[in-house]
């Protein structure tokens, strides 16, 4: 039996916990960001890894800063840990905590890396059309994202979304986590270096990434669609409003109207001109109302033909 440590903060990270505790190992704390004010209410919410500690016993950790805090390195050496594992912590890890824990600290990435170093490989593997993403599963080093390799597991992209793919990815990583904990404690486990000549990065994203340019192919404004969702979402400007198209498909269709131009309106969708092309907006979401299916809004909506978005 290891003694761990457990860095993360959202969603994605609270599988991996889940499976370090249940695989038997000791986890001495949990380490994740501070309580921030979320939605409308602004009041301060505990992040998930923090919920999901909790509820399992453990001890919860949440320093305002790493880099130079003394106080956490005390502790952390006091406890002495055979290995701390992260999965989206969300800072980089200075050296000197890197140092600390005898096996290492291992890292749960969401790509098949070097492809999509960074903030956001999840999102950024179905907005530039990967066929396959995956997990890796890594040592931290100084770098970003430069560890060497321990396993990987891949999966198809196809239509999926960001949301659906952050969840499908959580558990392939808490799953290859859990696989790997055996030979990382035998000291058996293999390292691959990484091919930095084949590096590519997922820088995060920001609100200002969701908004469509129909100069662009119904393919590449499907794929933004899909890796926006659920956050930021893609959007336009319909009539003064921000319209979101969560759900859209790609036509073959040549197209000379102006980019943006809605060329036709019917319950299977509003199609809009795109780089010569047209992009069906299958779901859409206008302020204030929730989304839906164009057929369901236009039960009692006119969207008018010849409108320009954007």
């Amino acid at each position: 039996m290891m003694k761990t440590v457990y860095m993360g903060t959202p969603d994605f990270a609270v599988e991996g916990l889940q499976a370090l505790y249940d695989s038997g190992h000791e986890i001495g704390m949990v380490i994740t960001q501070p309580d921030k004010a979320r939605d409308r209410g602004k009041k301060f919410q505990p992040t998930p890894v923090k919920e999901r500690a909790l509820s399992l016993g453990l001890e919860v950790l949440q320093p305002e800063k790493i880099k130079g805090n003394t106080e956490l390195f005390r502790k952390l050496r006091a406890y002495e840990p055979d290995l701390i594992v992260v999965a989206a912590y969300g800072k980089i890890l200075p050296k000197e905590l890197l140092e600390i824990p005898k096996k290492g600290c291992i890292n749960i990435h969401a790509s098949l890396l070097p492809r999509f170093r960074g903030a956001a490989p999840i999102q950024r593997s179905i907005i530039e059309g990967d066929e396959y993403t995956g997990i890796t599963l890594m040592y931290i080093e100084e770098g970003l994202d430069t560890g060497d390799m321990i396993a990987k597991v891949q999966t198809p992209i196809a239509s999926k979304d960001a949301g659906e793919l952050h969840d499908e990815l959580a558990v392939l990583g808490a799953e290859l986590l859990k696989e790997n904990l055996p030979a990382i404690e035998a000291g058996t486990v293999s390292r691959q270096k990484q091919d930095d000549s084949k590096a590519t990065y997922a820088p995060m994203l920001f609100k200002k990434d969701g908004l469509l340019d129909f100069t662009k192919s119904p393919e590449e404004l499907e794929r933004l669609i899909r890796g926006t969702a659920p956050w930021p979402g893609a959007y336009t400007n319909y009539n003064g409003e921000t319209l979101k198209i969560w759900k859209a498909a790609p036509l073959d269709d040549k197209c000379e109207a102006a980019p943006g131009e809605i060329v036709a309106v019917s319950p299977e969708g509003i199609d809009i001109s795109c780089g010569g092309k047209i992009l069906r907006a299958e779901v859409i979401q206008l302020p204030g109302k929730r989304k839906m299916a164009v057929s369901d809004y236009l039960r009692g909506n006119a969207v008018e033909k010849g409108t320009v978005l954007g």
